[in-house]
């Protein structure tokens, strides 16, 4: 530092300030068995000095800004966002959005998970020109990163899924719309003016879900995806806590009760006497009915074996995506990316894959591409760029991204999709 932290009143609050740092650094968890807050009134100085063995390098920075992000342009990195999002958003709909369920083992599996895979890069290779787009069902796309299909985008922001489609027009990125969202169909696409997937989650009812695919197949959507992994009721632990701290009255909002048809506009004008909106009765035999239902191509999202891979090349699919749902599903340990190469053993080359579940770096899409994803979705960061600061902060947390995902492009010598190769990527162990 190249202040004094010891002159009089302002050396006391950098003081706090330094402690703070030190807590969030490794040196603290070096000085083990110390409390270092008690001793608040000793110099920084001195309690280096008790620390036995030093880093190396020593950590500067630390990871937790001190002071909130003002703006999207200040952002570093798309972590920036998800303090200020804690801030904004009303706590019950920001612990719904970060919880898993259980003890959440996968939904942390989902980032450690990314570190076993580590980069191979190749040098001497002209990469002053980088293409990083790619092609789904005979549309080209700028870039390979999409908006993943998220439910209720309004407990973030006012305008919602509306934004977030806003967002993904001017980056130039698909969207998926989540049939538990808080805008239709209808909405999403006139705000993204281009093309918008659907993502359906089927109800008990085959009735109900055929009526919603026609209505998205009316409405231009040309690829619907058929959620597979929410079949039964979950333990969020996290979002069971912290809705405690919040002082609304959820009934004042969720007046037919959270989760329910009437907060889907999707389903406006369908009968739902009797429905329920889990999907547990869904079958292999319900993918064959969709099939002969619409014309849209069809993407079963949530594989994660090889076995069911198999099963959804068997039944005509078009797509498939490998998900965990972000841990939200089971807490079953594997992080999403463990899953994904025993899928394109099976699948690659003969239908797209999508992946998502962890995605938080640039390098992160570049090792999913790597193992055999087509497209990489991304979920929690843009929502927390949403609740931050809306259809800007959702902007800014793409436009990370895919600046990350091109400069790890550069880095590992590929100069176009097709040239990154599970080569580029070794796994430990």
């Amino acid at each position: 530092m190249d202040r004094n932290i010891n002159d009089g009143g302002s050396g006391d609050e950098q003081r706090r300030q330094f402690l703070t740092w030190l807590a969030a650094s490794p040196l603290f968890a070096l000085g083990a068995g110390q409390n270092v807050f008690a001793q608040e009134t000793q110099a920084p100085r001195e309690l280096l000095r008790n620390f036995t063995k030093r880093p190396d390098p020593m950590i500067w920075a630390p990871n937790t800004p001190l002071d909130l992000i003002a703006s999207p342009k200040e952002a570093i990195n798309v972590f920036d966002f998800e303090p200020v999002a804690f801030t904004k958003v009303p706590p019950a709909h920001f612990a719904y959005m970060a919880s898993g369920i259980d003890d959440e083992v996968t939904l942390r599996a989902n980032r450690s998970s990314f570190l076993k895979y580590q980069l191979r890069p190749r040098r001497l290779r002209d990469v002053s020109r980088i293409d990083t787009s790619i092609t789904l069902f005979g549309t080209k796309w700028s870039s390979p990163i999409i908006i993943a299909p998220t439910g209720g985008n309004k407990a973030y922001d006012p305008e919602g899924e509306v934004a977030v489609a806003r967002a993904a027009r001017a980056g130039g990125f698909l969207n998926i719309l989540s049939n538990a969202g808080a805008s239709t169909i209808e909405e999403v696409i006139a705000a993204r003016q281009g093309e918008v997937w659907f993502q359906l989650y089927a109800t008990s009812s085959p009735a109900v879900a055929k009526q919603v695919i026609h209505r998205v197949e009316r409405a231009g959507a040309p690829v619907l995806e058929i959620t597979v992994d929410r079949n039964g009721g979950r333990n969020q632990e996290t979002f069971a806590r912290l809705k405690k701290l919040d002082p609304r009255n959820c009934a004042g909002c969720h007046v037919h009760g959270f989760g329910s048809a009437q907060e889907r506009p999707n389903y406006d004008g369908i009968d739902m006497t009797g429905v329920n909106m889990s999907s547990s009765n869904m079958t292999w035999d319900f993918i064959k009915q969709v099939r002969d239902t619409t014309k849209m191509k069809i993407i079963i999202k949530g594989i994660l074996t090889e076995e069911d891979a198999q099963l959804c090349l068997k039944y005509g699919v078009d797509g498939i995506h490998v998900s965990n749902h972000g841990g939200r599903s089971e807490d079953g340990g594997r992080g999403a990316i463990e899953c994904l190469p025993e899928v394109a053993k099976v699948a690659k080359g003969k239908v797209p894959i999508l992946f998502d579940s962890g995605i938080r770096r640039g390098s992160d899409v570049f090792k999913a591409m790597a193992l055999g994803a087509s497209a990489v979705c991304v979920g929690r960061p843009y929502l927390w760029g949403l609740g931050a600061f809306g259809q800007p902060g959702v902007e800014r947390v793409m436009e990370i991204l895919q600046t990350e995902f091109k400069s790890t492009m550069q880095q590992m010598g590929a100069v176009n999709v097709a040239a990154i190769q599970p080569a580029m990527v070794f796994k430990e162990g």
